[in-house]
């Protein structure tokens, strides 16, 4: 188990490892900036998620086009600062973590029945036909 301390009323509480994502989302939302109202909250959370995206493209880019060591570690990091802006946008609108993780694989699932292939991406099963 991963000891990551969290203040928690009058004691730490650890997050396990790995977290789900609904306990990721709790214990993330403490740190959320209470001097933000919502629509504040939404945008710096959508706008941080664009930036940080950023920030592992950016990190990918300098290894494949200028031969730098691939950083995983700052990948991490910066995944990690991903899923907090995306957690942030998630709960600025009311919408659980764990709801978002498992439509998409409802949505992978029917769009990629048998793993994904050229052909199911074209296809898009889980999509209406254009003009339709």
């Amino acid at each position: 188990m991963c000891r990551v301390e969290f203040a928690h009323a009058s004691r730490p509480v650890a997050a396990p490892r790995p977290v789900e994502f609904d306990a990721y989302q709790a214990l993330a939302r403490r740190t959320l900036n209470p001097g933000l109202d919502a629509n504040a909250r939404l945008l710096d959370a959508a706008a941080g998620l664009s930036e940080e995206a950023g920030e592992v493209l950016g990190t990918v880019r300098k290894h494949l086009f200028q031969q730098r060591a691939l950083d995983r570690e700052a990948i991490t990091r910066e995944l990690g600062d991903a899923l907090w802006c995306l957690s942030a946008v998630a709960a600025s609108l009311g919408i659980s973590l764990g709801d978002v993780a498992h439509n998409n694989l409802e949505k992978l699932r029917r769009r990629y029945p048998e793993g994904f292939t050229a052909d199911a991406a074209l296809r898009r099963a889980d999509e209406e036909p254009a003009g339709e």
